[in-house]
Order: structure tokens, then sequence, then C-alpha cells
């Protein structure tokens, strides 16, 4: 990881440079400017991790930089370090998000310790948000494969049109619903229930209902199948809970239906 060290101290700053094991602390490369201007141009040319920042400079202070750094939107962890312990500057760094604020003097292995901290939560930041990445790119991939596979790149009244047919086809089946159509469609059953209403006026559900009843009724008119024969036929093994729904559906029985 990368350091600037900004300050106007220009000896203190440079042996603190020379004479930190900075690789101890888990920092590559330490750059290091004199005031808030040469700090920016550091920062629009390097990849800064962490900001080790004097308040007080000539000219635009710590504080300055930091909500400059922010403004731009720079992913730098910052660090204030100053002589005078005031309340307003401790104030202000957590306001700016400061990861710490170090009261100078302090010795170069507190100041070690200080970055060590921040490196290990910049890692672990930083790894987590990889994995997030990853993440998301894998279930891009996985839904992307998926919809290749199976061919669900359609318009919703394509899909609709294809559940119907599913429906219709599997009248017999006593689990036929939304939650079996929207897993052999890879759809969100809350989704295709929403589509296929728009299309059709109707819920999933209410549409099995009607096409189990039309199909009852056409067999009760035009064969010679028993009443519980037909309940099977679609997909109604309770006789009682058949007939329940068959006449809130037509007003009547299915036998007294047939003798119509």
């Amino acid at each position: 990881m990368t350091l600037l060290m900004v300050n106007d101290a220009v000896i203190a700053v440079e042996a603190m440079k020379e004479e930190i094991n900075w690789n101890e602390y888990g920092i590559d490369e330490v750059f290091t400017a004199y005031n808030v201007r040469g700090g920016q141009d550091i920062i629009q040319e390097q990849n800064i991790d962490i900001l080790l920042c004097d308040i007080e400079m000539p000219g635009e202070n710590g504080i300055e930089l930091i909500e400059w750094i922010r403004e731009k939107k720079y992913d730098i962890d910052c660090v204030l370090l100053t002589c005078h312990a005031e309340f307003g500057y401790a104030q202000k760094a957590v306001s700016l998000n400061c990861h710490d604020y170090i009261l100078l003097p302090s010795s170069y292995e507190e100041i070690g310790a200080t970055v060590s901290r921040i490196v290990e939560r910049r890692q672990q930041r930083l790894t987590n948000e990889k994995l997030q990445e990853y993440g998301k790119s894998w279930l891009s991939e996985k839904k992307e494969k998926v919809l290749q596979e199976t061919g669900i790149m359609k318009s919703p009244k394509e899909v609709v049109e294809e559940c119907v047919m599913y429906i219709i086809s599997h009248l017999s089946s006593e689990d036929l619903s939304v939650n079996e159509l929207a897993a052999y469609f890879y759809l969100n059953p809350i989704y295709l229930n929403r589509i296929f209403k728009k299309e059709k006026n109707l819920s999933i559900s209410q549409f099995i209902i009607k096409e189990k009843m039309a199909l009852a009724a056409q067999l009760l008119s035009e064969s010679r199948l028993s009443v519980v024969a037909i309940a099977e036929q679609v997909g109604y093994p309770n006789y009682s809970y058949f007939t329940t729904i068959f006449k809130k559906y037509y007003g009547c029985t299915p036998t007294q239906y047939r003798l119509r």
C-alpha cells in the first residue's frame, strides 16, 4: 500500500520517511508533500491509500485537504496529526470520516501501529468488496447461462403463452401451481404472476381453476366417465373437494351439471 505524508515541517517529514520501517507496517511506498497544493498534486498523480496529514500549515490546512479528498471522492484513509489537543479538530476529524487523530509528539512506534491498523482494516474492506463483486459477477453469469439454456430471453407475452400451453398440458396434475410454473421457467413467482395477470386478466391460480373446470364440464357433457374419474382427470383426487370447487364455479354439483 502507498502512504502520503503532508506536513510543512520538512525535516520532520523526511526523518519519518527514512527512519520508520514502513514495510513492517504494510506500506510499500511513501510520498511526501509540504503543503496542501503539493499533496493534491501527488494524489492526482499517484494511487494513494493512506494520508498522514498535519492540520496547521501555511495557507490551506489539513482539514481543507481532507474536505477536498472527500469532495473528489478519492478512496483514501485519512489520519490527522496535530500538536494541539483541541476538541474542535477532533470533532471535525470525525465528521470527515478520519480513521485516527494523532496528538504529537508521538513515537514512531505509535504512528506505525496506527498505520498498521488502518492497513489491516483497508485490506479487509478491499477483500470484502472483491468478494462482493465476484458474487455479483457469478450471479450475473449464472442467470445469463440459465436464460440461454432455457430460452427465456422472450417478451412477457411469449412467456405467458408458454405458461398457458404448460397449464393446458398438465391439467391432470394435482401439483400444478404458480410455484411449479415459476420453477419450470426459472422465474420469480411474483413476477410471473404479475405478467400473466396483465396478459390474461386472471391470476395463474384463477386460470388453472378455470381450465380445470372447463375440462371437467366438457368431460361431464361428452363422456360416460364417472364423476370420480373426471375429478382425477383434472387433478382432484379428493372427490369432495372437486365437488366443492365445481359447485362454486358453476353453481351446481357435477352430477347436476351432467343431468342438465
